[in-house]
């Protein structure tokens, strides 16, 4: 059996949705005067833009000893909740109930290289007047931290992300299913699409229904619009059951393939799929096959050099390193035959999915496969220090990888300090350098200075002491990094922004209010300079959590706009940091 390709191609312009922008009550942006006409939103090429989950008060009524969770649960797979919908209190079902999460609102912040803000724009959302259920909407699942990743498209004038076509308020919805791909082993019975979504300099929204990634999250998406290709390359992750797994979620993990929708969300057609696009599997390095998807468990997505890269950081099967997508013959003949190698000079990207045989689906996954493990990176199973999320390319011989650390919230009370986050040493911005003669990447060494990993920062309106369902302190520290991206400078540095990841006795550490950091470092530079620190931009807020970071509409590669108007210098003064108006 051979799989259905994808619909052919449309190339309509950005739709104009109902939105907002907002000013929210926090000191931060109590300096920004927003207004709700779209005529008056424009993002300005060179500046930040960040992405944040934001809680919103009172959207659900969860009784503790009463609410059944999953919602519409069949036995046996109900639970009662433990806590009432209360921020952060509600995250203490995560211990009952696996899947737990509520949709949430997505604020996209417009900010200067140095984190000051310009302006924020609320994606649509049920909670907005004038959003009804057939008008074009997305959320987010709070407390889901893998979410919301940003990445400019390739041909920089758009801004790309993941999310659900979903009310606000919605419990459990980044583990349902979608509505093409129903797992009944999933224990969670609810259906919602998966969306794609576009930004542009003009704050205009575009939305496409995908069915990837039933049973867990998409997590991030780059558009292709190259020469008419008109497609989303998206990484995320699939399944919420048991053995056997339906085709769908086999097919609809790790990397997938998407055409952009040409009609609002209320008159877009079963976009039918999943596509899958990208496909690896642990026997291509000689190991035992695993469960069958759960290879592809991918977070952090780039394109440089017309080569697909991903990472997979977490879960019980596979190995957590960086790959990429070899195209030179959709794996035959194969850049890697052994799983590991580095991608074609004359690699181009790809535009329609893979064609595989269905009949091998439950014992092989999807063949052939045609992702390698990049030369130099672990290739270990089921790694306890490896834990790879956001990757910048600086150049073709030097890449930037975030760890996002172990997530081990073991607490002293004695050193008030994350025992096992302070004490790693691969967890933050690792660099590592093309070795051309041996023909693989090597790292460096590990940025985590100025991070203060496993060291508890309080946060205001948050909670302090201990939480009662943990036994541990409510103040996050942070464990590493998720998201990033970058720039070169025009002195041979480059300034690198990122999104930390954290340790906590919360319910769920995905809920936790995290930091936006920066940091500069000498691009030439093969071991640790001396003095090069993570400088803070931004804390989260009580009841939000930052998620991703990009360049704004319209910012060309970050190469030859190396800014003559302050290079964010090394010793990271604020004004080193400024562009001017």
């Amino acid at each position: 059996m051979i799989a259905k390709g994808l619909r052919p191609p449309v190339g309509l312009p950005l739709s104009r949705p109902v939105f907002a922008l907002t000013l929210l009550a926090s000191t931060a942006l109590a300096s920004s005067l927003a207004h709700a006409d779209g005529d008056d939103v424009h993002f300005r090429p060179g500046h930040l833009l960040l992405s944040r989950a934001v809680f919103v008060n009172n959207a659900v009524t969860i009784t503790p000893g009463v609410t059944q969770l999953p919602p519409n649960c069949v036995s046996p797979n109900c639970v009662t909740a433990t806590a009432d919908g209360t921020y952060p209190t509600v995250f203490n079902n995560d211990g009952v109930d696996g899947s737990f999460g509520l949709t949430a609102k997505i604020l996209l912040d417009e900010l200067r290289l140095d984190g000051r803000h310009v302006q924020s724009l609320e994606v649509p959302n049920s909670a907005q007047r004038g959003v009804s259920q057939n008008k074009d909407q997305m959320v987010t699942s709070f407390s889901s931290k893998s979410e919301l990743a940003l990445n400019l498209s390739l041909d920089h004038r758009s801004v790309t992300f993941m999310g659900y076509l979903a009310p606000i308020g919605a419990l459990d919805v980044s583990n349902s299913n979608t509505p093409d791909v129903i797992d009944p082993t999933n224990p969670v019975p609810g259906t919602y699409y998966r969306l794609v979504a576009e930004v542009d300099e003009n704050g205009r929204f575009h939305f496409t229904k995908v069915n990837g990634y039933s049973g867990n999250n998409g997590r991030a998406a780059i558009f292709n619009d190259r020469h008419g290709a008109g497609v989303f390359y998206t990484a995320g992750n699939a399944g919420n059951g048991g053995n056997p797994q339906p085709a769908g979620v086999i097919t609809g993990a790790g990397m997938q393939i998407a055409r952009e929708a040409d009609a609002p969300l209320a008159r877009q057609a079963d976009p039918g799929g999943p596509f899958p696009l990208g496909s690896f599997n642990i026997t291509e390095l000689g190991q035992k096959a695993d469960k069958i998807g759960k290879d592809t468990n991918f977070r952090g997505l780039t394109v440089f050099n017309n080569v697909i890269y991903t990472t997979k950081g977490s879960g019980g099967n596979g190995v957590n390193t960086v790959y990429f997508i070899d195209t030179t013959g959709n794996g035959s003949p194969k850049a890697c035959p052994n799983g590991v190698g580095l991608p074609a000079p004359s690699a181009s990207l790809p535009t329609t999915q893979i064609f595989y045989d269905g009949s091998k689906l439950a014992t092989q996954g999807v063949t052939p496969y045609n992702m390698c493990v990049l030369s130099g990176f672990p290739t270990a199973l089921k790694s306890t220090t490896s834990f790879p999320f956001g990757i910048w390319f600086a150049d073709a011989n030097t890449l930037y990888v975030a760890d996002e650390g172990n997530g081990t919230a073991t607490f002293d009370p004695a050193s008030n300090s994350y025992t096992a986050a302070k004490a790693q040493t691969s967890a933050g911005l690792q660099k590592w350098v093309f070795d051309s003669t041996a023909g693989a990447w090597k790292q460096a060494y590990t940025l985590q200075a100025g991070l203060d990993l496993g060291v508890p920062y309080t946060v205001q309106g948050y909670p302090t002491g201990n939480n009662a369902a943990t036994g541990k302190p409510w103040s996050p520290a942070t464990d590493g990094l998720r998201n990033i991206t970058g720039r070169v400078n025009r002195d041979g540095s480059v300034s690198i922004w990122a999104i930390t990841s954290t340790v906590s006795g919360s319910g769920d550490q995905g809920a936790d209010p995290n930091k936006l950091v920066m940091i500069t470092d000498k691009l030439s530079a093969t071991t640790l300079p001396a003095g090069e620190h993570f400088v803070t931009l931004r804390t989260a807020n009580s009841g939000e959590a930052l998620r991703g970071v990009s360049f704004t509409p319209g910012t060309g590669d970050g190469r030859e706009e190396a800014h003559d108007r302050g290079s964010c210098g090394r010793d990271h003064r604020a004004d080193d940091c400024r562009d001017i108006d």
